[in-house]
This record gives structure tokens, sequence and C-alpha cells, in this order.
């Protein structure tokens, strides 16, 4: 992360990946794993910590950004399974979030 980066938040929706991925390559070249601790998000460096908070539940995880997307509207951060699983959102697919960098 450089020194000019900005912390922030955003809300929005968050969606996570589904098994398809798996051993696909992400946007950094990394071997996508579901069972990793990591998203995609449209804008923010990659190797970015970001704090992702269920708006639902109030259970948090954090991520590394490793990926582009979600290239759908109203979404802000694709997550893993594995942190989808973490904030208990799994089961609604795609739900209402806050995250913090």
């Amino acid at each position: 992360m450089s020194s000019c980066f900005r912390k922030g938040s955003e809300t929005g929706l968050a969606s996570f990946y589904a098994d398809k991925y798996i051993g696909r390559k992400t946007s950094n070249g990394e071997t996508f794993r579901q069972n990793k601790l990591t998203a995609a998000h449209k804008t923010l460096p990659f190797g970015t910590k970001v704090k992702v908070i269920n708006q639902t539940n109030g259970k948090t995880v954090k991520v590394r950004i490793n990926d582009r997307g979600p290239f759908i509207q109203g979404r802000i951060i694709d997550l893993s399974k594995k942190a989808a699983k973490k904030i208990d959102m799994v089961n609604d697919g795609v739900t209402k979030v806050r995250i913090r960098y």
C-alpha cells in the first residue's frame, strides 16, 4: 500500500465466488482458492487488507484484495467462500455490507 492511499469505507452489496472459479487465475496472477480469505474489488490496489462487516448480523472478516470485480450493478466486493462463511452470508448469496480499508 502506498503512503498516499486514502483510508475509507463503502457500503453496498457483497457476493461470493461460485465454485467454477476454483483454480482459475485471479487478476493479480494468483490461483483462486475458495479456502483463502481473499476478495475482488473494482479499484482497490492488490494486497489491500479490507474489513468486511455484514450489515445484517454485524459479523466481520478481514480479506486481502487479489482480483477485480464484481461487475454487477450495486455490488462492491466479491468474497471467497471461506470469507462468506465467516460473515454468515453463504445462504443469502448476496448481502449488504460495509467495507473499511
